[in-house]
């Protein structure tokens, strides 16, 4: 483990782990062996990493959040307090399912609300932001705006993280006041023209 990484004394970081520089495990947290997280991540409180977990490098995880087995998360990704992961689809106590669990795939710049549940099998599109208690059972295109229970798109955001004035689906232009970053609607797809980032 890197020199530069910060471990609380109350965490458990179990040998084998891979935890890039910068990175901050905070009170009562336990990472697994097998997981690997990037640089400069932070995991706040009473959280939970599995073995066959990735994190990128910039990943903020709340207070409260479990990241099980399949799921891997790109860089600059937020995951709000107590949102959750899953990873089977079918679970049932009395049968054994290790062997069932579907990948989950978070992309790049991906907000995840608060209480939010990220059924697993999916993949969130990058920058696509998840509303506090959405329950999303179904990928999410990039710049997705997604809230509602099941989640639903009902707009989009920009990588600054703010509500971008298009229709779900028609064609436009627009300028990110704060980055000055051009956003092209085109029919019901979200990419980027030109970065000011």
């Amino acid at each position: 483990m890197d020199s530069n990484v910060f471990v609380h004394q109350t965490a458990i970081v179990d040998s084998g782990a891979q935890i890039g520089a910068g990175t901050k495990v905070w009170h009562w947290t336990h990472v697994s062996g097998g997981a690997r997280l990037g640089e400069n991540c932070s995991l706040g409180q009473n959280v939970y990493v599995g073995n066959k977990v990735v994190l990128g490098s910039n990943v903020k995880v709340q207070n409260n959040v479990s990241i099980y087995d399949n799921v891997f998360i790109e860089d600059n990704v937020f995951c709000g307090p107590s949102m959750v992961f899953t990873n089977v689809i079918n679970p049932r106590s009395g049968v054994v399912r290790k062997s069932e669990y579907k990948d989950t795939f978070v992309k790049k710049g991906v907000s995840i609300g608060a209480n939010a549940t990220i059924v697993c099998g999916i993949t969130l599109g990058e920058y696509s932001f998840i509303a506090a208690g959405a329950v999303v059972n179904k990928d999410t295109k990039p710049y997705a705006l997604v809230a509602g229970v099941p989640g639903r798109q009902i707009g989009w955001m920009s990588q600054f993280g703010e509500r971008i004035p298009f229709p779900l689906s028609g064609y436009g232009r627009w300028q990110c006041p704060n980055t000055g970053t051009i956003y092209v609607l085109s029919g019901d797809f979200v990419s980027v023209e030109a970065s000011g980032v």
